[in-house]
């Protein structure tokens, strides 16, 4: 397997560097104020820049702004313009085109010109940024006969509990805020603080459309959190724990102990009973998204935008943001249960000397080979909801409550059964 570029973790590497930083700049400081000199009140200040307290202070704010800058800014950006640039091409059209090209100053200015470039023949990359600039500008309306209190609480509890969710999602083994024991159960329950947002919100707007989308939305997510949780126990039953880089850990091993399927690894995806629980996370996790065909909380055929009706400027641009943040978690969860998460075969690894030590360097690091499996999930969630038509309230909530709970405790019941007899069945999965 390869390796990871963020090691042992990040909060540990954050602190090395940090501390590094700080002895520096203690070390200058002393240096400086020399014991008897009229400045020597200043060394108590190089004494205070190593204290163990304030190096671990400021290690947690740098890491936290490392994975809330790499996944709600850098990845939200990119998933995004994945998804408006693959339904152009599903739709037969060009896209976002915006670029680089398109800024107004030097030196891109100079070199449209120079080579002749269109400003508007380019990746769209920028299109995005462009957006978010434009409705910042938008002006922010509150309703008159809105409960302002809540209308206000609602877009911040969304997008505060998306981002909550990268505090125990790992990008890899190390590239990880913070490992916990219990960090699939936080996920999960910080994935599910979001729909209570989308209740708050249609009910605090005091617009008809948008409580109407607010209730559905709780009844949807109602109906779709239950197969989710249980789906989820099946993948328990293999791995016996609720530690989501344990999870990982425990699809490296090979499929069988010999044969030919000891060259598959031991992705859940392989074994027939987490298939079925892979189905219904699958269908389960989208509907949590509210991608198509499970949109119907916005609906804006029958609902104009559903319980976003009232949201202008960036608070309607956060709300609806943050729901392809949610998708890239969703995606992630996927692959971490199922896919074997950022696990991948090595090709070759550099190993440059830093002070006379060897330093390993994966040319494909767990880091890329999550991402890459992240982003083929995710089209696959843009290439269904571009394909296949919005269904009815009814059909969701029949979808959910009698066919993915019933296939959610087969599910269960299979993994149970392989997890007691494998050994008798050639300790295949």
């Amino acid at each position: 397997m390869s390796g990871a570029l963020v090691s042992p973790d990040l909060f540990t590497l954050c602190k090395v560097l940090v501390g590094g930083i700080l002895r520096i700049l203690s070390d200058g400081v002393l240096a400086a104020t020399p014991v008897g000199s009229p400045v020597e009140g200043l060394r108590g200040l190089g004494y205070f820049l190593v204290e163990d307290w304030l190096v671990t202070l400021l290690a947690w704010v740098v890491a936290i702004t490392i994975m809330v800058t790499w996944a709600a800014a850098i990845q939200l950006l990119t998933i995004m313009w994945m998804e408006r640039k693959f339904y152009a091409r599903l739709q037969d059209r060009y896209g976002i085109m915006v670029s680089i090209w398109s800024l107004p100053f030097w030196p891109f200015s100079w070199w449209a010109k120079r080579r002749n470039k269109p400003t508007h023949r380019g990746l769209g990359y920028l299109q995005n940024v462009a957006d978010g600039v434009k409705l910042i500008q938008k002006e922010n309306i509150t309703p008159a006969s809105a409960d302002r209190a809540m209308f206000h609480t609602a877009p911040v509890m969304i997008a505060s509990s998306t981002i909550l969710i990268f505090a125990a999602l790992p990008f890899s083994e190390g590239f990880v805020i913070a490992n916990v024991p219990l960090s699939l159960l936080f996920i999960l329950a910080t994935f599910s603080i979001a729909p209570l947002g989308i209740l708050i919100a249609g009910w605090a707007s005091n617009n008809k459309y948008s409580l109407i989308g607010g209730m559905r939305a709780a009844a949807q997510l109602m109906a779709y959190e239950i197969p989710l949780l249980l789906a989820i126990v099946a993948v328990l039953i293999y791995s016996g724990t609720l530690n989501v880089i344990d999870i990982v850990q425990r699809q490296e091993v090979p499929l069988a102990a010999s044969g030919p399927l000891s060259y598959i690894p031991s992705w859940n995806i392989f074994s027939i009973p987490q298939f079925i629980g892979f189905a219904v996370f699958f269908v389960a996790i989208m509907a949590e998204m509210e991608r198509i065909p499970f949109d119907i909380p916005e609906a804006e055929a029958e609902l104009v935008e559903g319980w976003t009706t009232e949201y202008t400027g960036m608070r309607f641009g956060l709300v609806f943001g943050f729901k392809w943040l949610r998708a890239l978690a969703g995606s992630a969860l996927v692959v971490i249960l199922y896919f074997g998460g950022w696990s991948g075969p090595v090709f070759t690894t550099l190993t440059p000397y830093v002070g006379g030590t060897a330093i390993p360097i994966p040319i494909i690091p767990h880091e890329v080979w999550f991402l890459l499996k992240v982003y083929f999930v995710f089209l696959i969630f843009v290439w269904i909801s571009w394909s296949v038509p919005r269904v009815r309230i009814d059909q969701i909530l029949n979808i959910g409550w009698k066919k993915l709970i019933p296939l959610s405790l087969l599910a269960i019941i299979v993994a149970a059964v392989f997890a007691a007899f494998g050994p008798y069945l050639g300790g295949i999965r």
